[in-house]
């Protein structure tokens, strides 16, 4: 009786530490759900808050390298993808023409100098012969003024006989005479004044002259071309002796001043931002280094898959047709701290944005 009381009490004990396990099992089985539950959760708040997509490039802004003068290459300074500061001499173009130009123009500017000189000379004397014709007015007006008088005094004095009608006549006629003196005076006077050109035509051709002289350096200083701001130069396939037409773009230059993640977000997810939030940027090259960003804007408009007359709009396209998904618009955010050696146009990008911070400017 007592073996068997023994073996009854090792089973019950044996029952209640497998009870025991298999209680702390579950409970454990509980929290691990728990714990997952609430990480799930804490994902989907963070994604929900946090808007993220790998639809993501970079982006800056780029120019096309032309001349502003017509002419053969006769040197380029410059390589492909190399770096170059403002100012720097990308390439040079043959000045000769250029210089002949200036040069012809200085020669006719030297010209009109001296017929403008000439003519000056012309002028001063033609202004003397009218002052000089003045001068004989006043005298021969002066003179006029006494042939009349002396005639009114005579007059008089031949009722009295104290003067001959011969001495009256003669005054008389020696006052016509100095009244004829006058009237040809007058005339001379104004055909000298007439006769007084002046140099203002030529004035006005040396200004206009001088006006094609500075264009023509200008043009001559265009034959060198430098670059217009710190960047890269790239898609450079040209040599020394290529012809450059004035306007069109020899290769390309990408500002590396500023750079851009184009982020192609959900329209879902576009409430959620805003112009001047702070975002952070994965480059796809290099994951393990972030960078922070802000959004410079949010677009307006895309080309939808679905048809439509919006041309000139940027096309994001949707990867299920099927099944109709959230259109994607893209979000232009700067860079605040660009890693030169690793942003490159069209890398591939992730991009998270941070809606409730505003980007430190």
């Amino acid at each position: 009786m007592m073996h068997q009381a023994s073996a009854n009490s090792s089973d019950s004990d044996a029952a209640t530490g497998h009870a025991g396990h298999a209680g702390r099992r579950r409970l454990l089985l509980l929290a691990v759900g728990v714990l997952a539950l609430a990480a799930l959760a804490y994902a989907v708040s963070f994604v929900n808050n946090y808007p993220r997509t790998d639809d993501a490039f970079v982006q800056a802004d780029t120019i096309g390298v032309a001349s502003q003068v017509s002419g053969r290459i006769v040197s380029i300074k410059t390589r492909d993808n190399a770096t170059v500061a403002k100012g720097d001499i990308l390439f040079t173009i043959d000045a000769r023409p250029y210089e002949l130009d200036a040069e012809r123009l200085r020669a006719q500017l030297a010209t009109l100098e001296a017929q403008i000189g000439l003519t000056q000379r012309q002028v001063d004397a033609q202004r003397y012969a009218s002052e000089a014709a003045g001068a004989n007015v006043a005298r021969a007006r002066q003179n006029a003024a006494q042939r009349q008088s002396t005639l009114r005094r005579m007059e008089p004095l031949l009722a009295e006989e104290f003067v001959t009608g011969e001495q009256v006549d003669q005054a008389r006629t020696a006052r016509v005479a100095a009244d004829a003196d006058l009237q040809s005076a007058l005339l001379d006077r104004k055909r000298a004044a007439s006769a007084v050109s002046g140099v203002d035509a030529l004035t006005a051709q040396k200004r206009e002259l001088a006006a094609a002289i500075a264009h023509a350096d200008y043009l001559l200083e265009q034959t060198v071309v430098r670059a217009p701001f710190d960047g890269r130069v790239v898609d450079l396939h040209i040599a020394e002796g290529e012809f450059a037409a004035a306007g069109k773009p020899l290769f390309t230059m990408i500002d590396t001043r500023a750079w851009y993640v184009v982020a192609n977000f959900r329209e879902t997810e576009l409430k959620k931002m805003r112009p001047g939030a702070a975002a952070r940027v994965y480059l796809m090259s290099d994951p393990e280094q972030q960078f922070d960003g802000v959004v410079d804007s949010i677009g307006w408009g895309v080309l939808p898959d679905e048809g439509g007359s919006a041309q000139g709009l940027p096309k994001v396209p949707r990867s299920i047709n099927w099944v109709h998904v959230a259109q994607r618009f893209p979000v232009r955010i700067r860079v605040s701290d660009p890693a030169d050696a690793l942003f490159r146009v069209g890398a591939s990008a992730v991009a998270v944005i941070t809606p409730d911070h505003a980007a430190r400017r």
